[in-house]
């Protein structure tokens, strides 16, 4: 097993057992197909838990986006994004008017892997998502045939509360939605109000829970 390898089980199980988190699917059972993960964002450790959270086989096709100022600010930082997390780096700040921050998401989607991705595009600290930004929808409008899987990620931000580097033990949960997928003719507006209701509808306490993923 490579350095990377036993890396990324080390830290799945620090995740777990910092957090206690297992993922709850609510609406779809965990399967080795194309997905499109989307979450509410608290803090830098929610892509980790997501990660954590999916089965061990999902884990090497599922790529986390990961911001490339925060996430190579060091070497060690670098090399887990890399090698361990096989994550897509994306600016939060575009170099010139002509770059598509879309288009390392784009790529990886091409090549069949499945994303983990934040719609919101910044943290928040209001209990509720912001209004999600337009990449959620033209990715479903560009690979219509990839699962949308709305996922709400549940109290993490006490564990890496912003600014901190250090994670606190707190429970946390994570829990799979049913997927949604862009109708014919939806306009932009209305698909992406439609996908954050459906991450809101994935908290602890809305509907009926589903099993915890092994």
């Amino acid at each position: 097993m490579s350095l990377a390898s036993t890396a990324g089980l080390a830290l799945s199980s620090l995740a777990r057992l910092i957090t206690g988190a297992q993922g709850h699917w609510k609406g779809c059972p965990p399967m080795a197909e194309q997905r499109i993960y989307f979450a509410n964002h608290q803090s830098h450790f929610d892509w980790v838990l997501i990660w954590a959270a999916l089965p061990r086989e999902l884990r090497a096709q599922t790529r986390p986006i990961a911001a490339r100022d925060y996430w190579t600010s060091s070497p060690l930082k670098a090399w887990l994004t890399r090698a361990v997390f096989n994550a897509i780096y994306v600016s939060r700040t575009r170099s010139s008017p002509d770059e598509d921050p879309l288009e390392p998401l784009i790529e990886a989607l091409r090549n069949g892997d499945s994303l983990v991705i934040f719609p919101e595009g910044t943290r928040s600290n209001k209990g509720e998502p912001q209004a999600f930004k337009a990449g959620l929808y033209h990715l479903a409008e560009q690979f219509p045939e990839v699962r949308l899987i709305p996922t709400w990620i549940d109290n993490v931000q006490r564990v890496m509360p912003k600014g901190e580097i250090v994670p606190v033990p707190i429970l946390c949960t994570v829990t799979f939605g049913a997927p949604i997928q862009l109708k014919a003719d939806e306009d932009k507006r209305a698909f992406l109000e439609r996908a954050r209701a459906a991450v809101l509808a994935c908290r602890p306490g809305c509907g009926e829970g589903g099993g915890a993923a092994s």
